[in-house]
């Protein structure tokens, strides 16, 4: 619900609806929402029983298609997720490199270190300039605003990233938030992180309500320079983060918004890192791998039998 709510593109949001669009739930739509449209990607969305959710819909002309996101898959980011775990048990080894082969069906298995199986998955997400515009406010800041600044790797866009973003504009008129690069997150957290690339974690920040602009590449160390060249007021950071002992460590990040006197540190509202998502998916493998398996046959189908659907 957080997340959903914190799309800039969602006006409102209908909790416990169901997953099969019914004769009554389609009538309350229609009536208590005032829907004109019930949308779905052009992909499948079939129940167990093999028939269409949205036949009622189509039946009553009130369905409309959209094109699905190629290189979009929950299916496959999963199955990025899966490689992160190496250290298992020798009895959990198998069961483990069998659902990673299966979360990663249909797709290549090289990795970015060559296809040795030690590097981060290559995503299939085609990022263009017009789509990167789309997600854009297109707006700057205006004269005396005041500019908060946060950043970070905001891999696997979660629930804590949403909270934090929403104290952080909270504090200014312009939230601008900086995304770590690929090797950047990878040097600090390992050669399985981060599980989406650059361009992925970015459009996700940017579809944030909360955020106006994003740095696509953002150093790791804020410097005097960087903050007169973006007119930064403020930077701040959570107490919730993957790289929450940052103060500890040799060469400070922050050191020198600290010592300008803008730094300050926020209370995170919710305990969520990419690490917790990461936990409970691998805790759940067993529930993972029956619903891939469904799903791996389902995206296979859609992949070869797909044709080009016109639009956004």
């Amino acid at each position: 619900m957080i997340m959903v709510s914190a799309l800039k593109w969602v006006d409102e949001v209908i909790p416990d609806a169901p997953y099969a669009i019914t004769e009554e739930f389609m009538k309350k739509l229609f009536d208590e929402y005032n829907i004109d449209y019930i949308i779905h990607g052009d992909d499948p969305c079939l129940l167990p029983d093999g028939t269409d959710a949205y036949a009622l819909a189509k039946k009553a002309g009130r369905y409309k298609q959209i094109k699905r996101t190629e290189g979009v898959s929950s299916t496959d980011i999963v199955g990025r997720m899966l490689l992160c775990v190496r250290e298992r048990p020798s009895s959990e080894s198998q069961n483990h490199s069998s659902l990673q082969r299966q979360f990663s069906h249909g797709h290549s298995q090289k990795s970015e270190d060559g296809g040795s199986g030690s590097g981060t998955r290559i995503s299939h997400f085609l990022p263009t300039s017009r789509r990167i515009v789309q997600f854009s406010n297109g707006k700057g800041p205006g004269p005396a605003a005041r500019i908060v600044y946060i950043d970070g790797a905001f891999d696997l866009f979660h629930a804590g990233h949403v909270e934090i973003l929403r104290l952080a504009r909270e504090l200014g008129d312009f939230l601008l938030v900086g995304i770590h690069t690929d090797q950047t997150v990878s040097a600090k957290r390992g050669v399985h992180r981060p599980i989406m690339n650059l361009h992925e974690r970015s459009l996700s920040v940017l579809a944030c309500r909360y955020v106006d602009e994003v740095i696509i590449g953002a150093p790791l160390e804020v410097s005097r320079d960087m903050i007169t060249t973006f007119d930064i007021s403020l930077v701040v950071h959570g107490t919730v983060a993957e790289d929450s002992d940052f103060q500890k460590e040799k060469g400070n990040p922050y050191e020198v918004p600290i010592s300008m006197g803008i730094f300050k540190v926020l209370e995170s509202p919710l305990d969520i890192t990419t690490s917790t998502i990461i936990r409970r998916i691998v805790s759940n493998h067993e529930a993972y791998q029956k619903r891939n398996e469904k799903k791996a046959e389902s995206e296979r189908r859609y992949y070869e039998q797909k044709t080009h659907v016109s639009g956004d």
